[in-house]
């Protein structure tokens, strides 16, 4: 790794754990480009090194963030079990596709999850709180009551969450943000939060599903740079968070899926 390498990955470290850390998403969809593009991986071995960045970053993350009462760790990990079987599944697939379909396959998706953020947020703003279903359980033990409808909607989110964060090779926050917000009806500030959890679960259960076998993987020593910038970064965006609107926050999450979602296609079909 020379020098001019080891600056880049600092860099993009450090806006990968700053994007990670204020909107509980994002670094995963700049992980991706910028070890392909900046950094010189394949994209399969981009993917496998993403998810030990974001998945590594997204933990420091949720340390800091669970203070301010945003990360809602039971229904984190709940999610985030739902997801592993999809993550498995979608690692075994992302193994035996060309690389330049899982950049395209990757645009493709930031735009859909973008149109869908909008598309609530809009919806969303004449609601009164009590018909925002966070707070309503969807199981409840003693006594016995199922929001099966419910329960239904959230277990198809998290599979296809899980298979598509396996498949891309990613942590998932950009995913998982949005499905958090469809689906358990959080607030954009709460579904970053308890995102953190989520990534963490399903990059564990991604990579360990992608390290046996012959699969390129990437430049280690590029990757553990990264990831010690990107927690640096992480922590001051859990301080910005802390300061800034939700709503500046959803615009911003939706301005970086775009962005990042143009870039990648161009780069692609260039």
């Amino acid at each position: 790794m020379t020098l001019v390498t080891g600056l880049v990955a600092v860099a993009a470290g450090l806006l990968i754990g700053l994007s990670l850390g204020a909107l509980g998403s994002g670094g995963s969809i700049l992980a991706v480009p910028v070890l392909v593009h900046l950094l010189g991986q394949s994209p399969i071995a981009a993917t496998t090194g993403s998810l030990v960045v974001v998945g590594a970053t997204a933990l420091v993350a949720a340390v800091a963030t669970r203070p301010s009462g945003t990360v809602r760790v039971g229904r984190g990990l709940a999610f985030g079990a739902a997801a592993t079987g999809g993550a498995v599944v979608g690692s075994r697939l992302a193994l035996r596709t060309p690389g330049d379909v899982l950049l395209l396959a990757f645009s493709a998706l930031l735009l859909v999850v973008a149109l869908a953020m909008l598309v609530r947020s809009h919806r969303r703003r004449g609601l009164p709180a009590e018909q925002r279903p966070a707070d309503v359980p969807i199981i409840t033990l003693r006594p016995f009551t199922c929001a099966c409808p419910r329960a239904l909607k959230v277990l198809v989110a998290a599979t296809v969450t899980g298979l598509l964060t396996g498949f891309l090779g990613v942590g998932g926050g950009f995913l998982v943000v949005p499905a958090l917000v469809l689906s358990l009806g959080l607030e954009v500030a709460e579904a970053a939060g308890t995102s953190l959890v989520v990534i963490v679960a399903t990059s564990a259960v991604a990579l360990l599903a992608r390290l046996p076998g012959d699969a390129p993987v990437p430049d280690w020593g590029i990757v553990l740079v990264l990831t010690a910038a990107a927690v640096v970064g992480a922590l001051a965006g859990v301080r910005t968070a802390r300061r800034t609107d939700p709503r500046r926050l959803s615009q911003a999450f939706i301005a970086l899926l775009l962005g990042v979602a143009v870039a990648s296609a161009t780069a692609v079909l260039a």
